[in-house]
């Protein structure tokens, strides 16, 4: 992936090594106040270089507890974006912080864009290490840039043609149940959250749901311009399913209520070599950094792809995330609309 470079962009040097993000190792910052002040003045610097990496990581900052972390983030960060449509589990530490996943340790997180199937969704995303895991536990991140230069021509074609299509299941036996979900017990809510974002939503006898949404998976940096990879067609597909899970929760519930598939937004589903030809594209443009204490990195949500790998041991990192986007901003190449559940090809 390259030779190692240094590069300044204004008052911030960063260190480029093959296979990490750009990092920077900062000085002389022992207390918070004058941490605060240092992000402060190199707020112009940082953008400039997220706009060129997509994502920067920043060592020797004395953030030590979920009140340092949000102070940085009211520093450097322009508005927030809520959490919609929750799919994974977090705890919510009040203020706009959370953690960045309470998935087991020994699962891994696939790339993806956050909330790529909202109509807003966060421009920024925030980590910050209080606790360094002593084996694995990084957040990679991928250059959507990259992803999509180098996926096949024939399937990028497609999204760009037809865009991508998410079901989802809610149910509390397998899945996020929709009170969870939706933040509300009033079915009258999700009905008109769903009429509002273009999400088709059907109630099942027994009282569970179902939604499909048509959304683009090929979109344009409100900024840059330029044009990116932005979807959850490969994290959430059933063909990433370890094979023995996916045929069980396909005998156990049937294809249509498995708890998240995807498809082409012609309705077409992904084959398995689809889902290879993406993962292989995204491992191709992913770096990693080991967390430390007191680390920070910010993601451009719409640059790059974000992760995490199995670890051991503890871990704790926040996540904020803000300066939302609309998708009309993006110069999607498909309009998004509601997909009746049940459309994808079966």
């Amino acid at each position: 992936m390259g030779s190692t470079s240094v590069t300044a962009l204004g008052p911030i040097t960063w260190l480029r090594e093959p296979g990490r993000p750009a990092t920077a190792e900062i000085a002389g910052l022992d207390d918070l106040p004058t941490a605060l002040s240092w992000l402060a003045e190199a707020e112009p610097a940082l953008r400039a270089a997220l706009h060129e990496y997509g994502t920067v990581f920043l060592r020797g900052l004395p953030i030590g507890s979920v009140e340092d972390f949000g102070l940085v983030r009211d520093t450097l960060m322009r508005g927030r974006t809520p959490y919609r449509e929750k799919a994974t589990p977090r705890s919510d530490f009040g203020n706009g912080v959370f953690s960045s996943t309470d998935l087991p340790a020994a699962q891994p997180i696939r790339m993806h864009n956050e909330n790529s199937y909202t109509l807003t969704f966060p421009g920024l995303l925030m980590f910050a290490c209080l606790t360094a895991p002593p084996e694995g536990g990084a957040t990679p991140v991928a250059d959507c840039r990259a992803v999509l230069a180098s996926l096949p021509p024939e399937l990028v074609e497609r999204v760009r043609r037809t865009g991508w299509m998410l079901y989802r299941s809610y149910s509390e036996h397998i899945s996020t149940d929709w009170q969870t979900a939706f933040g509300t017990e009033q079915r009258a809510e999700v009905e008109q959250y769903c009429a509002e974002n273009l999400i088709d939503c059907r109630w099942q006898s027994d009282g569970h749901l179902r939604t499909g949404q048509r959304r683009p998976g090929v979109i344009s940096h409100p900024v840059t311009g330029e044009q990116v990879w932005f979807n959850h067609m490969a994290f959430w597909n059933e063909w990433a399913l370890d094979d023995e899970l996916r045929e069980t929760l396909i005998d156990e519930f049937g294809r249509d209520d498995l708890p998240f598939n995807t498809g082409f937004g012609d309705g077409t589903p992904l084959t398995r070599e689809d889902l290879v030809a993406i993962e292989e594209a995204y491992r191709a443009a992913t770096v990693r950094q080991t967390w430390r204490a007191g680390d920070l990195m910010l993601v451009d949500n719409i640059l790059n792809t974000h992760g995490r790998d199995p670890f051991r041991g503890g871990r704790r990192i926040l996540v904020a995330m803000g300066e939302p986007v609309e998708l009309t901003d993006c110069a999607p190449t498909v309009a998004p609309a509601a997909g009746t559940y049940g459309e994808a090809g079966r």
